[in-house]
């Protein structure tokens, strides 16, 4: 088994080395994908400093590889699927409540609040200036938008 025994500064170059490159390419792709093995070759360049055998190296770095990947895997995919990604852009707009400061026509563009910026706006059906409306869409810099429905009124016995 002779074979199998190195001198501790190549064990500490080995894993130094493959840990830099696991570190390297986690950062490259930001996806998990080496952060279990760069995990394990920690665990291997630790374990260098109490044995000489790059065998029970080897497995050092399998079994921490390992037991990570089982470990953190469950949570990482939990935490992706718990919630949809948030808007960005113009894109967070949509569904939020404006109130037109210029009236609105089929056929011609009016203008809308929201947020306190005045954006130019469309709507299939006419809007008064004062009337609040719910964003739908965005083209460009335009929004679509549509009247807000009114809660019905209950009647007071």
């Amino acid at each position: 088994m002779q074979i199998w025994l190195v001198s501790p500064l190549t064990s500490i170059l080995l894993w130094s080395i493959l840990l830099a490159v696991f570190v390297v390419v986690e950062m490259a792709t930001v996806n998990l994908v080496t952060v279990w093995f760069a995990v394990g070759s920690l665990a291997a360049l630790i374990s260098s400093a109490f044995t000489r055998s790059l065998l029970v190296q080897v497995v050092v770095f399998l079994v921490v590889t390992a037991v990570a990947l089982a470990v953190s895997k469950p949570f990482m995919d939990k935490a992706r699927h718990m919630r949809p990604a948030a808007p960005v852009g113009l894109e967070r707009n949509l569904g939020r409540q404006a109130t037109v400061v210029q009236p609105v026509r089929p056929e011609l563009p009016g203008r809308v609040q929201l947020d306190g910026v005045d954006w130019t706006a469309v709507c299939e059906t006419g809007l008064a200036e004062g009337d609040l409306c719910i964003v739908t869409g965005i083209s460009g810099t335009t929004l679509r938008v549509e009247p807000m429905r009114q809660p019905a009124h209950s009647t007071e016995v």
